[in-house]
């Protein structure tokens, strides 16, 4: 690693405090723009295909840089100024400029790959700007090759590899780090991390907490502070990133991190206590996770089991689809892991920010993909994917208690549509003589959408249980794209609206005598943990690291007062009211 200037200036930089806790450490900045270019020649038919296909880099490089000019307007206002005159700049040059022309002819001319033309134009404008006597002229070279690096990722669909040789304990400074990066981030290496893009309720956030890494999104300007080799505070309760720290602030954030080891050696006494309230009722307590190793961290929380085993893991990162075999080998691990506590595993539910690059493209680029093709209604394009899924599931069942989660529901018929085919499976499975459970596992529904929510009776009645997915309840009531950091703000799971949409489930799952849990992020926040046992709600799931806070918050409660206040939450029709009785209740207890 570099090392920056002598005697830096303390910096301090705002963001989305997304994943809670203090590192300290070195920054290991990730740098842009070094994608291995390939180069090959293509033949005369292929001609007009590869055209398309840089066409198609250079509408996709256009999305992006207007997305980034929205941003910058939350800059103060010169520095917007500044920063929007540059991406003005970038985006004429993906607009029918010189850059894509010259691209377009040397393709059509050199029978080369889309890739290598653009490398060679970028080189070839960067030599003639050299040979200009005009200093600003020859400034805006990196310009071009900023441009040109973007389309050149584009085109090759570049994916971020896994951070190796990385010293221990590092912070690591990144532009933007996808849900798939993040999966494969070791804390064991990787103290924590900060992006300049991100919100605090998308995937990589989830991810972040998963973890356990304290993380900071949503920073702007880091990049142009931050250099290799930095020593880097990240707080990511307060949303902070401390660059080149004094000795004060030092000793005080070391002192925080005492502080949270402390609490968090008090919070281990919990783990055998049950998870009761004080008049008597049993609360469930699982766990989400999303990588197998995280079985480890659930136990020692103690979990009942597993609330929410997310499976998109087996497919990011990779080129090709996992198979049956690979898929039942992960979970078989995870259900004889958990030791006979139950394992709740949801189907696959890529797509939005998680598309799989085995799946990228078989379908074509979505203007909204969380309203898109995604989730169940992948499931039902490619059939094949969740088939595979269905049997991999089923083979783990004979090992321990599985249930099988359905993501994304709106319908009924998804839900008859899964039962049929995972009829099917059983009976192909069973003329292999492969063993299952028996009975089979429960089949439950992921309330995430409000339509979902509105139909929670009949959905109940065709379904096992019942698991409310707050942040995109949340989410598509209000709205809000929860991975924006313009708009995170408006996240509000506290509005009459999602509040009713709950308590509606669960009062559907109620009357239908099923279970009803909550798997979404308040689950694990011991602010809300009184308003959703009045709600009717008695099965939390959450990161593993939450769940000695929300026991703790449980065993202080009185459920018959918990439902009073509730009662009286869900007369009200403001948020900032509902936010004040709420905290009332729990500051009194």
């Amino acid at each position: 690693m570099k090392t920056s200037l002598l005697d830096p200036k303390e910096v301090v930089f705002s963001g989305l405090g997304v994943s809670t806790g203090v590192a300290i450490g070195p920054a290991y900045v990730v740098e842009t723009g070094a994608t291995q270019v390939p180069e090959y020649t293509i033949a005369a038919d292929a001609v007009d295909a590869e055209c398309q296909r840089f066409t198609d880099a250079a509408a996709k490089a256009r999305r992006q840089i207007k997305k980034l000019k929205t941003k910058a307007l939350l800059l103060p206002e010169a520095a917007a100024e500044e920063v929007g005159f540059l991406l003005e700049a970038h985006m004429a040059m993906v607009s029918g400029s010189r850059l894509t022309r010259g691209v377009e002819r040397r393709i059509r001319e050199d029978l080369v790959n889309a890739e290598s033309a653009t490398q060679t134009e970028i080189n070839s404008i960067a030599h003639s700007f050299q040979d200009m006597a005009d200093a600003y002229l020859a400034a805006r070279i990196a310009d071009v090759r900023e441009v040109g690096s973007r389309l050149i990722r584009n085109l090759t669909e570049h994916e971020y590899q896994a951070f190796s040789m990385l010293p221990q304990g590092v912070i690591i400074i990144a532009e933007e780090l996808s849900p798939a990066e993040t999966a494969l981030l070791d804390p064991g290496i990787v103290a924590g991390f900060a992006s300049v893009q991100g919100g605090a309720e998308g995937h990589t956030a989830i991810m972040a907490r998963s973890l356990g890494i304290p993380a900071v999104l949503g920073v702007h300007g880091l990049l142009a502070g931050a250099h290799n080799g930095d020593q880097v505070i990240v707080d990511g309760e307060h949303g902070k990133i401390i660059l080149n720290p004094d000795e004060m602030t030092l000793a005080d954030y070391r002192a925080r991190q005492g502080t949270l080891q402390q609490e968090r050696e008090k919070l281990k006494g919990l783990r055998r206590l049950p998870s009761i309230t004080l008049d008597g009722t049993p609360v469930a307590l699982f766990a989400n996770i999303e990588l197998p190793r995280e079985i480890t961290t659930a136990l020692e929380a103690g979990a009942s089991g597993i609330g929410l085993f997310r499976t998109e893991f087996m497919f990011m990162n990779r080129d090709a689809l996992p198979d049956e075999e690979e898929q039942y080998e992960a979970l078989r691990t995870v259900v004889e892991g958990m030791g006979g506590r139950p394992v709740t595993v949801r189907t696959l539910d890529l797509g939005s920010d998680k598309l799989a690059e085995a799946l990228d493209n078989r379908f074509n680029e979505s203007d909204n993909p969380a309203l898109g093709l995604r989730a169940v209604r992948l499931s039902q394009r490619e059939p094949k994917l969740l088939e595979t899924q269905l049997a991999a599931m089923l083979r783990a069942s004979a090992h321990g208690p599985v249930r099988i989660l359905l993501p994304l529901i709106t319908t009924v018929s998804e839900v008859r549509w899964v039962r049929e085919m995972m009829g099917s499976v059983v009976k192909k499975l069973k003329r292999r003589n492969v063993k299952i459970a028996d009975p089979l596992p429960p089949l439950g529904v992921m309330i995430e959408v409000p339509g979902a929510a509105l139909t929670a009776d009949a959905l109940a009645a065709c379904s096992d249980f019942l698991a409310i997915g707050t942040n995109d309840l949340t989410q598509y009531t209000l709205a809000i794209d929860r991975g924006d950091d313009q708009v995170a703000h408006l996240y509000d799971p506290l509005h009459p609206a999602v509040l009713r949409l709950i308590q509606f489930t669960a009062q559907a799952a109620l009357r239908a005598r099923i279970p009803v849990s909550v798997c979404g992020e308040i689950a694990g926040d011991p602010r809300f943990t009184a308003l959703l046992l009045g709600l009717g709600v008695h099965e939390f799931s959450m990161n593993p690291n939450k769940l000695p806070l929300v026991k703790r918050r449980i065993r202080t409660l009185d459920l018959r007062s918990a439902s009073r206040r509730a009662q009286t939450i869900m007369d009200q029709s403001d948020s900032t009211r509902i936010g004040e009785l709420l905290d009332e209740f729990n500051a009194a207890d």
